[in-house]
């Protein structure tokens, strides 16, 4: 055997090893609790009723193109070696303009396909979305760049005005602590009613996977019951100005008796729309000396 053969097979051989490494490195991935969730942000499955279900939906989506994509990448690549011109081949190879059988297959079965999907996703949305008679209601209020929260719970009127939070320039953790924070208790069904007081915001708290726009003079409407205890991250998803970045706030799931503490130190009352900005309304003393209200 030449050096040269020799070179080769150690170099076919390296290929090969890398190959498997690669594979198996892949494989290993999948049994992460990241990849059995799709590296969704809700590390419990369970966060809330809904987030199972749609952590299913997410995943089993991604399986069904992974493997339509196989198949596919692989007819493709069959026909590129199967038919590919041969060294005595001459001329043109034999035209055909149509295979009729060939097109309605492949006609029928994408149009299946996305009507199974689109079925399963429009289950999805009518379970998530029906409403319910719930415990716990909670008039979420965005609001450049903060949130107040006004509480219906079993009788009581309850609020929370929050300020905008400053961000450490620095990059230092604290801020944190300081945020506007929703307190839901575990186990108890909740509607949030999501309003804003001036533009569009977004209400996300990526850990119960739903986000819903905030338009002012329109509520919007998230049924869920949480069902981890734990502190979870939100913010505004949708640019609404110039500190858009810093209107975060904590979602807080705890028990019922922390829950109710945390509601008997709050404001009895609510900061209702009486406080939303309304640019086209003027002043009642607008007609008496000519001033108007804010906005206009």
């Amino acid at each position: 055997m030449s050096s040269q053969d020799r070179t080769g097979s150690r170099g076919s051989a390296k290929a090969k090893v890398l190959a498997l490494v690669g594979t198996g490195a892949l494989l290993l991935t999948g049994c992460s609790a990241e990849a059995k969730r799709g590296w969704l942000p809700n590390v419990e499955r369970d966060t809330t009723n809904h987030t199972g279900a749609i952590q299913d939906f997410w995943t089993h989506s991604w399986l069904a193109v992974i493997i339509i994509g196989i198949l596919t990448w692989g007819l493709m690549l069959w026909c590129i070696v199967a038919y590919r011109r041969r060294k005595s081949d001459t001329g043109y190879p034999r035209q055909m303009s149509y295979n009729l059988p060939l097109e309605i297959f492949y006609t029928a079965v994408p149009l299946v396909m996305v009507l199974v999907f689109f079925s399963f996703n429009n289950n999805l949305e009518k379970e998530i979305n029906t409403k319910v008679d719930s415990e716990l209601v909670v008039d979420v209020r965005a609001k450049q760049w903060s949130w107040d929260f006004n509480y219906d719970y079993q009788g009581q009127q309850k609020y929370f005005a929050g300020e905008q939070a400053h961000l450490n320039k620095d990059g230092s953790e604290g801020a944190r602590d300081s945020l506007p924070t929703l307190y839901l208790p575990a186990g108890k069904s909740v509607e949030l009613q999501l309003n804003s007081r001036d533009v569009i915001h977004s209400f996300w708290v990526p850990a119960f996977l739903q986000k819903l726009d905030m338009i002012p003079g329109r509520t919007n409407h998230i049924y869920l019951t949480p069902q981890v205890e734990g502190t979870y991250d939100g913010k505004c998803a949708e640019l609404c100005g110039e500190y858009h970045s810093e209107m975060l706030f904590n979602v807080k799931v705890v028990d019922e008796a922390e829950f109710k503490a945390q509601l008997a130190k709050l404001d009895d009352g609510h900061l209702g729309e009486e406080y939303d900005r309304k640019p086209n309304k003027v002043n009642s003393t607008a007609g008496e000396n000519g001033a108007h209200g804010e906005g206009e």
